[in-house]
């Protein structure tokens, strides 16, 4: 990957919470935790989903900075949802955690060097995994979800 297409995949990423809170925008607040596509989130869901993978990621990413080779675990992400009572906890301190950690972890990645990027570890889920992949993973993440909030809001709207 060059600087320049780091440089593009960061910039995304620092744009993904504004992504989220623009697909939230005139949401119904009462249907924040409606499932209207079966089989998917509620936007809830996504919310707290975004906040918990955001921490979790940003670990991931400091451990394969300063650690040499460390494991990186996956999780079972429906299972945070359920374990975790995603639709039953009030979403702002989420949404404002997603924006800090995405702030926080877009200062480390503006520092990065070159060499830094190529650091590697392994994930259990994945194998090899380096700081460029984690940032070609997370670029587009929030606004995937961003996405998915949006479809679950129209399938909300009322049929005109």
């Amino acid at each position: 990957m060059t600087r320049q297409e780091r440089k593009q995949l960061i910039d995304q990423y620092a744009e993904g919470p504004e992504e989220v809170s623009q697909s939230l925008a005139g949401f119904p607040v009462e249907q924040l935790t409606a499932h209207p596509i079966a089989g998917k989130w509620s936007a809830a869901e996504i919310v707290h989903h975004l906040s918990d993978s955001e921490t979790i990621s940003g670990i991931r990413l400091r451990r394969l900075i300063a650690e040499s080779n460390p494991v990186i675990y996956g999780y079972d992400q429906d299972e945070y949802t359920r374990a975790l009572h995603y639709n039953d906890r009030e979403i702002a301190p989420a949404l404002e955690n997603f924006r800090a950690v995405r702030a926080v972890t877009t200062q480390l990645m503006r520092a990065l060097t070159d060499a830094e990027w190529q650091r590697q570890g392994w994930h259990t889920e994945m194998g090899l995994y380096t700081a460029e992949m984690w940032l070609g993973i997370y670029a587009a993440h929030a606004h995937d979800h961003a996405s998915q909030i949006r479809r679950l809001r129209e399938a909300l709207a009322p049929v005109r």
